[in-house]
């Protein structure tokens, strides 16, 4: 009998080729992963968005931070510490139901990226007009649609083609952005608002109560879209078995992470409470506005126009690394056939062009919404309200994906556990999916606090949009064909693969096993036989 070979610690580049990676167990500390987190999720975008709802922000600061972010982190980190090949979510989703929604999976991240360009784009565009002078130019140029679909649809334009160069120069820019366009941005306003508070020259605050009615649905719809200020922990959790000790630091680093999140949301939605009158916030504009009224308390005014131009960086600097970013791991997937070969070519830099023109193109078309709705304001609140339910469908898929992998396969090696056992599963799975669910359902009305048109119009807008960007995956998947594969990717097969059995049915291994080298490549074989016959499950 010849002796069996362990599979070789082998990961697989963006291209899909094999590599043989050494360990990196123990290159990220507990703060280094805290840090980690803070930086993905962390922006000052919505400040605005939560503003209006005075101290009761830090109510659904907190409450958010404790339905969606700790559950779904604890479940991510279960996931990613459990299947270490490549693939991320979709590796996740396909294990527990198959490649199709896998793939659907995947491709709803990408899009809820896509579908939020345009929100950063029109921030962007706002940023730019209060860079000039006076302040009733600025808040005018700043509420003009046409200004606004100009110069959001230029700035990602621009990033795009400057993407074709390759990812190299992006980062730097996303680095330097992320410093001077939020960290600091982010500081400097806690500080200002600090030394406002202590001038006493604040807005009084209490007469907000701080526990929101909840018979008024209408009122906290705005609520719904913390969910999306806290999402990206899918993408941080995969780094979790470079850990030293994952099921005592990566809780640590979650639990800090969220202190630190939650306080610099909170005092920075207080502060622009404290210096706008709730009914005067305008989703783009009082973060600026903010600042303006900051340093003119101080008569350092033309300090606002450099707060602007800070913040107008800190975007371009986000555009330009994510306009590259989703699209790359997009691809990977789709080499596995789920996209048609004329959309997975690269150019010398490595590049996916066809994906980035058909991104682009999904951004226009979104951005072209300025034009149907009433304000920019609206228009931006309805693009934040649809990536918002995109992105919590894919959070359900995974919560669903990690409930059914507990059951099919119990004996795999967890390097990190949800903790509390049966009883820890439900509580972290019950409060995630209900949690999810009531923000998913709320994000389709309209908020009562700024104009959105007619209801009819701005719900339509949202179940057809929505209906369409699920649908789309799925359509795609159906079409595919054999062609579509290239035959130079090579995905490590699913568990459910190697050991021959449907995704839903009970894994025969028992724990601790470990496939042989043998095994895999006759999984990988019968994968593409079976992709090549459209027999894919």
């Amino acid at each position: 009998m010849s002796e069996k070979k362990k599979v070789p610690d082998a990961e697989y580049t963006a291209s899909g080729r094999k590599k043989n990676v050494s360990t990196a167990k123990g290159t990220i500390t507990m703060i280094a992963m805290a840090i980690m987190i803070i930086t993905s999720i962390l922006s000052l975008r919505g400040l605005p968005s939560e503003a209006k709802f005075g101290v009761q922000s830090i109510f659904y600061y907190v409450f958010a931070a404790v339905v969606f972010l700790l559950p779904f982190s604890l479940v991510c980190a279960e996931l990613a510490s459990t299947y270490t090949k490549a693939g991320g979510l979709y590796r996740w989703v396909s294990e527990a139901f198959g490649p199709r929604w896998g793939w659907t999976a995947m491709y709803l991240e990408w899009q809820t990226v896509i579908i939020w360009f345009p929100t950063v784009l029109m921030f962007g565009a706002v940023s730019l007009a209060y860079i000039f002078w006076p302040p009733s130019f600025d808040e005018s140029l700043a509420s003009n649609k046409i200004y606004t679909l100009v110069i959001a649809l230029l700035m990602y334009w621009i990033a795009t083609f400057n993407a074709f160069r390759g990812q190299k120069m992006a980062n730097k820019l996303s680095t330097l952005g992320g410093l001077f366009g939020t960290i600091i941005p982010g500081a400097i306003l806690i500080v200002l608002g600090i030394v406002y508070v202590c001038m006493g020259k604040t807005i009084d605050l209490a007469q907000v109560p701080f526990f929101p009615d909840f018979s008024h649905l209408s009122t906290i719809v705005l609520a719904a879209s913390i969910f999306l200020f806290y999402g990206g922990m899918e993408i941080q959790a995969v780094h979790i078995n470079d850990m030293r000790n994952p099921s005592r630091d990566f809780p640590r680093a979650i639990f800090l992470a969220m202190i630190v999140i939650v306080a610099v949301y909170a005092l920075g939605t207080l502060v622009i409470g404290l210096v706008i009158p709730t009914g005067d916030i305008n989703l783009l504009q009082s973060l600026l506005v903010a600042y303006n009224a900051l340093w003119d308390s101080f008569g350092l005014n033309w300090l606002g126009n450099v707060m602007a131009l800070l913040i107008m960086f800190g975007v371009i600097g986000q555009v330009s690394a994510l306009v590259t970013g989703p699209s790359t791991g997009l691809m990977a997937v789709a080499q596995s056939g789920y996209l048609p070969m004329s959309l997975q070519r690269v150019n010398k830099n490595g590049v996916n062009k066809p994906i980035l023109f058909v991104g682009g193109v999904f951004v226009t078309l979104l951005t072209l919404i300025l034009l149907v709705l009433p304000t920019v304001e609206s228009a931006y609140q309805i693009m934040s309200q649809m990536a918002t339910i995109i992105y919590l469908i894919m959070v359900l898929m995974i919560y669903g994906a990690f409930i059914r992998l507990r059951r099919t396969q119990p004996g795999k090696h967890r390097g990190f556990k949800v903790p509390g056992g049966k009883l820890g599963e439900w509580i972290v799975c019950g409060f995630g999916i209900l949690g999810a669910l009531s923000a998913l359902l709320l994000s389709y009305l309209p908020p009562s606090q700024i104009t959105t048109g007619s209801p009819v119009v701005y719900i339509g807008i949202l179940i057809v949009g929505v209906a369409v960007f699920v649908a789309i995956p799925l359509v795609t998947y159906a079409c595919r064909k054999p062609s579509w594969r290239n035959p130079d990717a090579h995905f490590y097969p699913f568990d459910w693969q190697i050991e021959g059995r449907k995704p839903w049915e009970t894994s025969r291994w028992e724990a601790g096993y470990e496939p042989t080298e043998d095994e895999v490549e006759k999984a990988e074989d019968k994968a593409v036989c079976d992709h090549a016959t459209q027999k894919h499950c």
